[in-house]
């Protein structure tokens, strides 16, 4: 199997994966698995970000949280060390079954290991399909994650995150982030935080 085939026999297992995902989401009154919806968001994202992507960028951006509901937070102790060690744990498996589905389809290792790579995001700030890649994650976040999540966390922590976000993101990024359509709140949240971060 090789070129388009193989690139959409690739998409079509990382979506078969993620339609398996038990967590749902509702858009448009209608139910869908939440991992497929971040999937074809991100990639949708980096697609507006790079009008031609490179294959292992689609490839990345598809599979970047395949099967994550198997390893759920609260398998981690709480604060900050068990957050970090279960996103460590994530990552290495992300990347592990990415590997598997590209094998199986018939990539080679050259391909697999660009994918994995980009998935670890091994060197962020050097690389600029890694940047944009981070770009789109984030733009997901602020877009269609960041709302619900303000509504179960205090403000303190919120600004926190966002600055942190922020200090991922490209400034060409931040420039789409400050013209996104949001809820008037979520928009203030962000121009406080970035306010404070530039103070």
């Amino acid at each position: 199997m090789q070129g388009a085939q193989r690139f959409e026999a690739a998409i079509q297992a990382f979506d078969e994966a993620h339609q398996r995902d038990p967590r749902t989401e509702k858009v448009g009154g209608q139910s869908y698995p939440k991992e497929l919806l971040y999937a074809q968001r991100l990639t949708d994202w980096v697609k507006r970000l790079a009008p031609n992507p490179s294959e292992e960028l689609l490839l990345a951006a598809r599979c970047q949280h395949i099967e994550r509901w198997k390893i759920p937070r609260q398998n981690f102790p709480a604060g900050r060390k068990g957050y970090l060690d279960w996103r460590r744990t994530l990552a290495q498996f992300h990347a592990r079954r990415a590997e598997e589905i590209l094998a199986e389809v018939g990539y080679p290792p050259s391909t697999i290991q660009r994918v994995r790579s980009l998935l670890l995001k091994e060197h962020l700030k050097a690389d600029p399909e890694m940047q944009l890649l981070e770009d789109a994650i984030c733009l997901v976040f602020l877009e269609t994650e960041f709302h619900e999540f303000a509504q179960k966390t205090p403000e303190e922590t919120l600004l926190r995150i966002l600055r942190k976000t922020w200090r991922k993101m490209s400034p060409r990024a931040r420039q789409i982030a400050l013209k996104l359509d949001l809820d008037p709140q979520d928009r203030a949240l962000i121009h406080k935080a970035v306010a404070e971060r530039s103070q």
